[in-house]
């Protein structure tokens, strides 16, 4: 199966698939598909790439995907739990071309709206789980049914983008296999020194035409990306459990040097390593 783009395997007649993923770990190439995605996250936790920008995903996350967004999850192994995500995939005309644009469904543009660049949704979690968890054992008129609860809960609810850049354009083979080596390299190799020289050489191409390549294709430069990724790591780190200094998760997350760490932390985060690991483990503790 190619990589990018990705096709949703489903009857023709189909408009609506609910999919379960059960696995030690979910698939995790690059890639993209026409379809939109509402998954619930059940068990497991990890890091996603949605577009431009890194998240993590753990336990009880309800997260958007939009149509034709380049996205991987990269589940964490350290753990022993496995990875189980409920997803329905969908399109804009899945119930014909104008189904959504019926007066009674206009107080849903919202939630394709937000889809644009994917989401997470922050309230209302409880009400939308206990629908996911309804869906296995539905018909597929009632999985439609709460298909269209879910939108309209999503449609209102707080919600954080996930992505900063809509790319709103299918990446041919060639595009998508080599942006997903560059992004496989960089999610396994971020801990090492990763030179320009190094990924464009992965990407098959000369430095100066990948680092335009790049920018063009994610709205910011690999080394910014690379930085991103190293940091929203060290975050991890830091709220875990474990007898890691900052120093110690610095050198972890692929900084070699620690002011170039605070300083590329506090961009990020608006704070330093220490505050943020006072501030959040308080939060998290309440």
């Amino acid at each position: 199966m190619k990589v990018l783009p990705f096709k949703i395997p489903k009857p023709e007649a189909d408009g609506l698939v609910f999919q379960v993923d059960k696995e030690d770990a979910f698939y995790d190439k690059l890639h993209q598909h026409e379809e939109i995605q509402l998954s619930l996250i059940v068990e497991g936790e990890g890091t996603l790439v949605v577009g431009d920008t890194i998240n993590y995903y753990s336990k009880g996350d309800i997260l958007i995907i939009g149509s034709n967004i380049p996205h991987v999850f990269k589940s964490d192994l350290s753990g022993s739990r496995s990875s189980h995500m409920l997803t329905l995939f969908f399109t804009k005309d899945s119930f014909g071309k104008d189904f959504f644009q019926i007066e009674e469904l206009k107080e849903l543009e919202n939630f394709f709206y937000r889809s644009k660049q994917g989401f997470k949704v922050i309230s209302k979690q409880k009400l939308i789980r206990e629908l996911f968890l309804q869906l296995e054992n539905a018909s597929k008129l009632n999985r439609f049914i709460i298909l269209l609860q879910l939108l309209k809960i999503a449609s209102t609810a707080n919600y954080k983008s996930l992505s900063s850049f809509i790319y709103d354009k299918k990446y041919s083979d060639n595009e998508g296999t080599r942006m997903r080596n560059v992004f496989e390299y960089t999610m396994n190799h971020f801990d090492r020194d990763i030179s320009l020289q190094t990924i464009s050489g992965i990407a098959n191409m000369t430095k100066n035409a990948f680092c335009k390549y790049f920018k063009k294709r994610t709205n910011k430069t690999y080394v910014q990306f690379l930085n991103e990724l190293r940091v929203e790591q060290a975050c991890k780190l830091l709220l875990a459990e474990n007898d890691y200094s900052i120093v110690e998760i610095a050198e972890l997350c692929g900084f070699n040097n620690i002011s170039n760490f605070n300083r590329q932390f506090k961009a990020m985060k608006q704070m330093n390593p220490k505050k943020f690991k006072t501030q959040k483990k308080a939060y998290y503790s309440k």
